[in-house]
């Protein structure tokens, strides 16, 4: 007999169960009342009725999507990567899977050379020991490495010269973890910079610049991989000057972060950004800070104060500074503002990232042989549960277990 499986108790979800729910968005199309077999941890099958006599998760009218991947995330919950403690990536770490987030890069903004290098070696530390939240998938380096006239909410006067030995403490500190570096392509040495990381098996990411459309697309032919937050901390697009934003939107396989907020993109250009990229090279980004999960006031981002007004953070000379968003919201602004449809909307915050880092055999998409990571929403893509290798992490205490009919 088929049994339900009761998550009021807190006790661990059996080694094969099945998951049901009302929709089920797979990698190909999103599936009505399918049922996703469980098996240690990893999604053994896809069948439209159980084939065998296990126990089921029936999660009624809510919907399964995909585990969410956030690659550019700086904290939550009064907590930042920048803090350099274990205790902060827990933090972060249980905050982004109250909303849906199986996976993140902590992601630096620029400080003292030593705060930076204790923070790699903190994310390195966590990437061997994982916390009990979301899981992190290695470092993203945003900072440092950057030209003042886009600087956004980076203190210029910690800015470091583009050089070798710069990467090699920050690859060391991180013992493995590094897996992103933003950087500015008109720095000196930046021609020399991007392939090394390339080699390294490091993504380039072009951002907080001043290059104009040549000097960026010299770079991602010289390995740069796409662009920081897409219009955000670079040029625009000018009918004379393409920009650093026309050349990562033309050039095919560069792959664009987007904050899909309201507020750091107007809709209309997060619709641009869709028909030119189509859901292949465009991956959600939350670009979360410390004030993300808490009211209005006052914080800090780096060496800089900020000012959350509404949610919108500034720093005190108006520029934005991160944002407060969650993933889910801005999928659910995708579909919503930008009319994209919502399975390519829930590709950018999952399938996307992982094809970005590599890991697209394990998460990103719900498929046979994948690991078993879920993002469990309502109508309102609001999460109601998280589900990582099989096992709740964050769950509702409205989900209903019922047998199938």
């Amino acid at each position: 007999m088929n049994l339900p499986l009761d998550t009021q108790k807190n006790q661990p979800l059996p080694a094969r169960y099945y998951l049901t729910a009302k929709q089920i968005f797979t990698e190909q199309q999103v599936l009505e009342q399918a049922y996703v077999l469980i098996e240690q941890g990893q999604i053994a099958a896809i069948e439209q009725r159980p084939s065998a006599d296990l126990p089921v998760l029936d999660l009624g009218d809510n919907s399964v999507l995909p585990g969410f991947l956030d690659l550019h995330i700086h904290g939550r919950e009064g907590c930042d990567i920048m803090d350099a403690k274990r205790e902060s990536i827990e933090t972060i770490s249980r905050s982004l899977a109250k909303h849906g987030v199986v996976g993140f890069l902590g992601t630096t903004v620029t400080s003292t050379w030593q705060n930076t290098l204790d923070a790699f070696r903190c994310v390195g530390e966590a990437y061997h020991q994982q916390p009990s939240g979301a899981q992190v998938l290695g470092a993203y380096n945003e900072g440092l490495f950057f030209t003042k006239d886009h600087k956004g909410a980076h203190d210029e006067q910690y800015f470091l010269p583009l050089t070798k030995d710069n990467i090699d403490a920050i690859i060391d500190a991180a013992q493995g973890s590094l897996k992103v570096v933003a950087l500015a392509p008109e720095l000196e040495n930046s021609e020399i910079i991007i392939p090394y990381l390339k080699s390294k098996g490091i993504r380039a990411m072009l951002g907080h610049t001043s290059a104009n459309y040549q000097q960026t697309c010299n770079a991602l032919h010289a390995g740069a991989c796409g662009g920081v937050h897409v219009f955000n901390g670079m040029k625009g697009i000018h009918h004379r000057d393409p920009g650093c934003a026309g050349a990562v939107l033309l050039e095919q396989d560069a792959y664009v972060e987007v904050i899909a907020d309201g507020i750091h993109l107007h809709p209309a250009i997060l619709q641009l950004i869709y028909r030119l990229k189509g859901a292949e090279k465009m991956g959600l980004i939350s670009d979360c800070i410390v004030a993300g999960g808490l009211n209005d006031g006052q914080y800090r981002l780096g060496m800089l104060d900020v000012f959350v007004n509404e949610g919108i953070a500034r720093t005190d000379t108006g520029s934005l500074a991160g944002s407060t968003l969650t993933l889910e919201q801005a999928v659910a602004n995708l579909i919503k503002l930008a009319n994209i449809p919502a399975l390519d909307a829930v590709h950018t915050a999952s399938l996307r990232p992982a094809e970005f880092l590599g890991i697209d055999d394990q998460l990103g998409s719900i498929k046979v042989g994948k690991r078993a990571c879920f993002a469990i929403v309502d109508d309102n893509y609001d999460v109601q549960a998280t589900i990582i290798d099989g096992q709740l992490v964050y769950g509702a205490p409205t989900l209903s277990q019922t047998e199938p009919a």
